[in-house]
């Protein structure tokens, strides 16, 4: 009985040492060379900026949804001062251009689009920082990975060429891996900025549309000002 227990011990720790060793992330990180090194830096740069312009799109996103309406009355009642000072206080990119309008009243209506028009360029500006290096992020890093398998091809082919007639497959390990891991690596990077540039873009273009209609909104309320006005007079 105690020879069959030892004898099932030791095929066990023989499987055992047969058993091929699992590969944990680092050392496939490692087995991709330097180029892993790229890939690390444009993934720590793509989800800094995909964080930064989450919460600068979160910010501007808040606000008064009533924003627009308690404007409306306050210039109709005159409080033209009040309104601005209404524009101050909230934080979302809509009311620097009602902000703007407003302390244009008086000026021809063409001179206020304008000035309005180019407050929201800043604005758009501000929430799209960073995003034209999102997407280059997106576009090279599936390009690097590309690069590394390239590199890795002529690693393996050229241990395989220098051992000549003695091919042994562990030769092209190291070339394989380079070639597989940093394919792995440069598609994974270029998956997240890619679908975090065009989420980005999303958000971007739903505070965009409501900075349009708030501008509209805005001249046609200055427009029926100027027009009481001219009645007026």
């Amino acid at each position: 009985m105690l020879t069959l227990l030892q004898a099932d011990s030791t095929q066990l720790l023989i499987q055992e040492a047969a058993a091929p060793e699992k590969m944990s992330l680092i050392k496939m990180a490692v087995a991709g060379g330097w180029l892993m090194l790229v890939l690390l830096l444009l993934s720590i740069i793509a989800i800094y900026i995909i964080g930064s312009r989450w919460w600068a799109i979160r910010q501007a996103g808040k606000g008064d949804p009533h924003l627009m309406g308690n404007i409306r009355e306050l210039v109709r009642s005159g409080k033209t001062d009040s309104a601005i000072r209404l524009c101050k206080e909230s934080p979302v990119p809509a009311a620097r251009l009602i902000e703007k309008g407003l302390e244009r009243i008086g000026r021809p209506l063409n001179d206020i689009q304008t000035a309005v028009e180019n407050v929201a360029n800043i604005e758009i500006a501000k929430l799209e920082k960073g995003l034209p290096m999102l997407a280059t992020v997106a576009g090279g890093a599936p390009m690097i990975g590309f690069l590394g398998t390239v590199i890795g091809m002529i690693q393996a082919f050229y241990n395989m060429a220098s051992a000549g007639s003695n091919i042994d497959i562990t030769l092209l390990s190291d070339g394989i891996y380079t070639a597989m891991v940093t394919t792995v690596g440069g598609l994974f990077v270029g998956i997240i900025a890619y679908f975090g540039y065009n989420w980005l873009t999303a958000r971007i273009n739903d505070i965009v549309f409501k900075m349009e209609n708030d501008t509209i909104g805005l001249m046609d309320l200055l427009g029926q000002s100027s027009a009481n006005t001219s009645k007026e007079n």
